[in-house]
């Protein structure tokens, strides 16, 4: 778990998929990969989820996990798939526990100091600052890393290259997730060149951010 977690931030940035078909899992892949940025948050908000994540898993060439994972239930069918991290939206113990159980990185959604507290009862060294910018943005995170000063956090929901420096320039987080390089629309419609050029633009970005 810990090479995840140190894989998702040399990258810095998870792309939050949603994929209406797992045709498109590819693809996407394939995109990804070539755009430099090899991971991938397939979220549980489609039934293709999970062949999904079995068909982009298997290449070998990239961390995959899956997103929106609200039950142990989900939890069981991402590994089972070939997940190597479970991000939700929210704390959930028992999605935590299961994680453990099945030997795969937990990264539960968590943006008040209370949730943050019992995610580190259970281990957990890194959490989802999600939805970000509903809750207060960079600033936010700034507030809640200065009382939990090993707790890495990893912002998700409304950033993108307008405010992802914001986000980036502060040491607490590990990462940041996005859907700005990986758009819905550009994935069912089988645009894979402009997901690719998105998102080297994304690396590019990322890496500037990162020197900041």
């Amino acid at each position: 778990m810990s090479d995840v977690l140190a894989g998702l931030g040399r990258h810095r940035l998870v792309p939050v998929v949603v994929l209406d078909s797992a045709a498109d899992a590819s693809g996407l892949a394939d995109a990804l990969v070539a755009g430099g940025l090899p991971v991938a948050e397939v979220t549980f908000r489609t039934a293709a989820a999970v062949e999904s994540i079995r068909v982009m898993a298997k290449r070998g060439d990239m961390l995959v996990g899956a997103g929106t994972v609200l039950t142990p239930e989900q939890v069981d069918q991402a590994a089972d798939a070939g997940a190597s991290y479970i991000v939700s939206p929210g704390f959930s113990r028992e999605v935590v526990l299961r994680c453990a159980e099945r030997g795969v990185l937990a990264l539960p959604g968590a943006v008040t100091a209370s949730e943050v507290m019992a995610a580190v009862d259970l281990g957990v060294t890194t959490v989802k600052f999600f939805p970000a910018e509903t809750s207060g943005g960079a600033a936010a995170v700034k507030a809640l890393a200065a009382p939990f000063k090993d707790v890495r956090f990893v912002p998700t929901g409304g950033v993108g290259p307008k405010n992802v420096r914001d986000y980036l320039a502060i040491p607490s987080v590990h990462a940041v997730g996005g859907s700005w390089m990986v758009p819905r629309e550009l994935i069912a419609s089988g645009d894979f060149d402009q997901v690719r050029r998105l998102t080297a633009d994304a690396v590019a970005l990322v890496g500037r951010e990162a020197l900041v």
